[in-house]
């Protein structure tokens, strides 16, 4: 059948959308064709384009409901933000796109080990077309505390915030534990009450359990309880189980036992007259408290009762860490192991997480009090079996019990196994091992970990310095001690009492020249100060040998040097300024000598023309006068020769009114208004001109 002609087609839909009898409708198939009118070749297909239609409209919402969305947006007004008030932290929906990229690159660094990259590379990202978020900040700042990068930490913090970057509660926590770590628990609190007078943020739980432990640790027990106060009574926070344990655990150490009692009655109450639940991490304190009162029967009830608790499923690795704690300390040491040895079976992550770091290094320290140092570094380095890394503190731990007890090859084979767990040594680390080598003579030893610490970047510190100047110079390694002191004595700020220890080395074994020099360096220094009090103890050193005046001399000259010194920077000053205008000058003469040339042409052509006029008015006018001569009488003449004259001046000056020269020579004047150095050379053309 053909479809060529419309009217044919039409007849055609019109016969196949004609209704049949219904007695007829069972004996044929339908042919009735949808409203689609063949728009689709199966209902698949049809299927298909209405699923992309609505993903469409849910991607592309409506004109009509855009431009709705845009009439409220225009009608409501913006409210005027105060410039000073003080920004609030981007939410986590921020952290997409190239943001989040960025985020996991760092995120990748991190997990390399490569903090000094990770914050160089989010200091460049501040300034760059992708900021990034704070989240992205905190996960620096938090590797850097882990490895205990003070400084590193705390100068990333001080250039996001110049960098305006609003930090969260997270990033005030992180901030709040390096000033706890960093023994400054009084910069703490200052900082802390900073936050919540100033701050659009409110503090959270666990930044009142950072605070209280800190303070705790750093013997601030008033301090700490008073924000347990402050953080119930006043913020609302429900009583929290683990700030009372931390509380618990200051009161034991200051050896108050009724403080400790009082705070578990409290607890008590507070929680509806039973301990439950999160409530168990309280039995290590009160265990604690019952030995600190010789009670040891109702310590180990109160264990059985901590038990039956974990019994019941309520396994939380705080509160095994400060029953762990509470046996070692006091003679139970067979009990912690045995709980030790469940705690593993129990711990299966991610589902269940019954130990962490802090339940090897309670165990560490209980071997080292049993006398067990092999089973203690054996411990330590199987904690990685269990899903848990060990850090620098807990090495330092170990290597510090090691050395205390004369166990010098033992604590350099722990801190050969650093490298291998991927954990960096610190200052301390090395301090500890250079101590113990001093101690058992090897004098040797001690320096070369004095040489790793310094090339590593830690910093070590002017009393550590002292020391191992101190101990090469009484071995007679004077030559070494000298070449400590050149290393540091540009890193460390060294007193009048280190630099008075080495010139009297030096001078004892008569290098006076060196001493010479060191006085010199300590001139050249802009931070050291070269005291009255070290220059006459320099003096009396060179008196010995008669040349006191060689440092008077010395410093004659250094004052000589920097006033030169000064005279040249005044100098150069002068001539950079002297090249600057000239490099002004010389790209602003092209411009005024074309202007000068275009003027001094039209003033010539002016010149030229107004010399012509002129010409030919003086011939016009001897030619006038000679003919009156000749027919004038002579007084006649006279007398009409003068009035001639008057009235040929105000001819004349009219005429020099209207005349073109000086219509030229105003304009002229004009332009030398503009331009005082155009107007000079206009000058000077004319006068070229009219010499002639």
């Amino acid at each position: 059948m053909s479809f060529s002609k419309p009217t044919t087609f039409l007849a055609h839909l019109k016969t196949l959308t004609t209704k049949t009898p219904l007695h007829h409708r069972h004996a044929s198939p339908s042919h009735t064709i949808s409203v689609r009118f063949l728009s689709f070749s199966s209902p698949e297909e049809a299927a298909a384009e209405r699923r992309r239609r609505k993903r469409r409209l849910r991607i592309e919402p409506p004109l009509s409901s855009l431009n709705r969305n845009q009439q409220q947006t225009q009608q409501i007004p913006k409210p005027i933000q105060n410039p000073n008030a003080p920004k609030l932290p981007e939410p986590i929906s921020s952290l997409t796109g190239n943001r989040l990229n960025l985020h996991n690159k760092i995120l990748t660094l991190i997990r390399e080990n490569d903090l000094e990259e990770a914050a160089l590379y989010t200091r460049h990202s501040v300034y760059s077309n992708c900021k990034p978020t704070i989240y992205t900040v905190n996960a620096v700042l938090n590797a850097q505390l882990r490895q205990s990068k003070y400084s590193d930490l705390l100068s990333l913090h001080r250039f996001i915030t110049q960098a305006g970057i609003a930090a969260n509660v997270i990033t005030h926590n992180l901030l709040f534990q390096t000033y706890l770590d960093c023994r400054k628990p009084d910069t703490a609190l200052e900082y802390y009450k900073q936050m919540v007078n100033e701050a659009p943020l409110s503090p959270s739980p666990t930044t009142y359990r950072i605070m209280i432990k800190g303070l705790v640790d750093n013997g601030k027990l008033e301090n700490a309880l008073e924000l347990k106060d402050e953080m119930i009574a006043i913020k609302g926070f429900s009583p929290d189980p683990v700030i009372y344990h931390y509380l618990m655990v200051g009161c034991v150490r200051s050896g108050d036992s009724d403080s400790v009692f009082r705070l578990y009655e409290e607890l008590k109450e507070k929680m509806g007259g039973e301990v439950v639940g999160n409530g168990v991490v309280v039995y290590g304190g009160l265990m604690k408290g019952y030995f600190v009162r010789g009670m040891k029967k109702e310590a180990m009830e109160c264990y059985g009762e901590f038990l039956r608790e974990n019994l019941r499923g309520k396994w939380s690795a705080v509160a095994n860490n400060s029953v762990l704690d509470a046996l070692c300390k006091n003679g139970e040491f067979d009990e912690a192991l045995k709980l030790f040895e469940s705690m593993l079976r129990e711990h299966n992550p991610p589902k269940s997480l019954v130990v962490d770091l802090g339940s090897f290094n309670v165990m560490v320290d209980g071997y080292c009090l049993e006398g067990r140092y092999k089973d203690a570094i054996e411990v330590l380095l199987k904690m990685g079996d269990y899903r848990c890394n060990p850090d620098t503190l807990s090495f330092n731990n170990l290597i510090d019990q090691l050395c205390s007890n004369g166990m010098l090859v033992e604590a350099e084979t722990v801190y050969g196994e650093m490298d291998g767990k991927g954990v960096k040594p610190d200052e301390y680390t090395y301090v500890l091992l250079m101590d113990t080598c001093i101690k058992e003579n090897r004098i040797d030893d001690g320096a070369a970990y004095f040489r790793k610490m310094v090339e590593s970047g830690s910093r070590p510190n002017l009393a550590v310095y002292n020391r191992l100047v101190d101990e090469l110079v009484k071995v007679g390694k004077i030559d070494e001690a000298k070449s400590f002191y050149d290393m540091m004595v540009k890193k460390l700020k060294m007193d009048d009492e280190s630099y008075k220890f080495m010139m009297k080395t030096m001078s004892d074994v008569g290098k006076l020249d060196e001493v010479l020099k060191m006085a010199e360096g300590i001139i050249d220094d802009e931070e050291a100060e070269f005291s009255e009090e070290l220059q006459e103890f320099v003096k009396g050193e060179l008196r010995k040998d008669g040349r006191e005046e060689e440092l008077t001399k010395l410093l004659e000259e250094k004052e000589r040097q920097k006033a030169e010194a000064k005279a040249k920077e005044v100098e150069a000053a002068e001539a950079s300024k002297r090249s600057a205008k000239a490099v002004i000058n010389s790209l602003i003469s092209p411009i005024g000598k074309k202007e000068a040339e275009t003027e001094s042409g039209a003033n010539e052509n002016a010149i030229e023309a107004s010399l012509a006029n002129k010409g030919q008015a003086e011939k016009g006018e001897s030619v006038e006068e000679a003919t009156i001569a000749e027919f004038s009488p002579t007084h006649v003449n006279t007398e009409e020769g003068v009035n001639k004259g008057d009235d040929s001046d105000e001819t004349e000056a009219t005429i020099a009114e209207s005349s073109p020269t000086d219509a030229n020579t105003e304009g002229g004047v004009i332009k030398g208004d503009d331009s005082d150095e155009t107007e000079a050379q206009s000058d000077g053309a004319t006068g070229q001109q009219v010499a002639p």
